[in-house]
């Protein structure tokens, strides 16, 4: 089987697009329309459900992939690390989202880039979940940290650790409440505070008020920043209340520049998750940056 054809299928099968995987290729559309035509003539059986917006893999296009896509991979790390040079160093491509990533993940696989035991050079992106996890199907990543589960068998994923999400803002916020008053009202009594949030959807605050307090926020979104730091930079300022990851926030907790305005019993949590095409674990340098995470994890939670 020409392995041509098998890198062809593969990128398509990532990428979920004829359009998308020519881009990938550098070829055109017809030309890969055209190899994958003939793998699934030398098959035997479609490996793909044309639709409206781009390609499903068939059962048998989904098992090729995973017997198939790890050994590409393979032959890709020997032919891009070179079999004379092992002095050559890897490049690890990892995505994930911006604060997290900046703030937990990058601190950690710096250690792996110094001068002492070099193991890989570090490329990083940011994105959303949605983002990332297209971008890791595709190719253009190694490792991914995603707040979303992939589905099927194409990315593997191992939940990393648990963040929890703490209610804040300034302290004169907090005394304008006044003591005991949220626990009586409950989420009533932060109606009339301005909010602060990533987006204008509020996903962190309704997240927070559908957890706690089983309810929808009623205010919108005073300030909008798409950052979790801008939105503590804010809240410190004292623009409004926020909902934030606690291992972002507390060391303003710690100095009192925010204060925690409610401390429910179960506090909400997101997990992250530590994802790789399946397959790529057998790679040393996206091994090593796995495992590395992981045990950094352990004292996050």
């Amino acid at each position: 089987m020409d392995l041509a054809l098998l890198r062809t299928f593969v990128t398509v099968h990532r990428a979920g697009s004829f359009t998308r995987a020519a881009a990938l290729l550098g070829l055109s559309q017809p030309a890969v329309t055209s190899q994958i035509r003939t793998l699934e003539r030398q098959l035997g059986r479609p490996l793909f459900l044309r639709q409206a917006r781009g390609v499903t893999p068939t059962t048998i296009g989904d098992e090729l992939a995973h017997k198939a896509a790890p050994h590409l991979d393979a032959l890709v790390e020997i032919t891009e690390t070179g079999l004379d040079d092992e002095s050559s160093l890897r490049t690890l491509h990892l995505a994930g989202p911006p604060e997290f990533t900046a703030e937990r993940a990058l601190p950690v696989l710096t250690e792996l880039t110094g001068d002492d035991g070099q193991v890989f050079a570090l490329r990083a992106s940011f994105g959303t979940a949605e983002e990332t996890l297209e971008g890791l199907a595709a190719g253009h990543h190694d490792l991914a940290i995603s707040t979303a589960r992939p589905r099927g068998a194409l990315l593997t994923a191992t939940a990393l650790c648990d963040e929890e999400h703490v209610l804040v803002a300034a302290p004169h916020w907090a005394e304008q409440i006044g003591p005991g008053v949220l626990r009586r009202k409950g989420a009533p009594a932060l109606e009339n505070l301005p909010v602060i949030e990533v987006h204008e959807s509020l996903p962190f605050v309704s997240r927070y008020w559908a957890s706690v307090f089983d309810s929808r926020p009623a205010a919108s979104g005073t300030v909008i920043v798409p950052d979790l730091r801008a939105v503590l930079a804010c809240a410190i300022a004292g623009a409004g209340l926020a909902v934030l990851p606690r291992y972002l926030c507390a060391p303003a907790l710690d100095h009192g520049e925010v204060v925690a305005l409610h401390d429910p019993a179960v506090p909400p949590l997101r997990t992250y998750f530590l994802v790789v095409r399946t397959g790529t674990l057998a790679m040393p340098h996206v091994a090593r940056a796995y495992e590395w995470l992981q045990r950094a994890a352990a004292d996050w939670c």
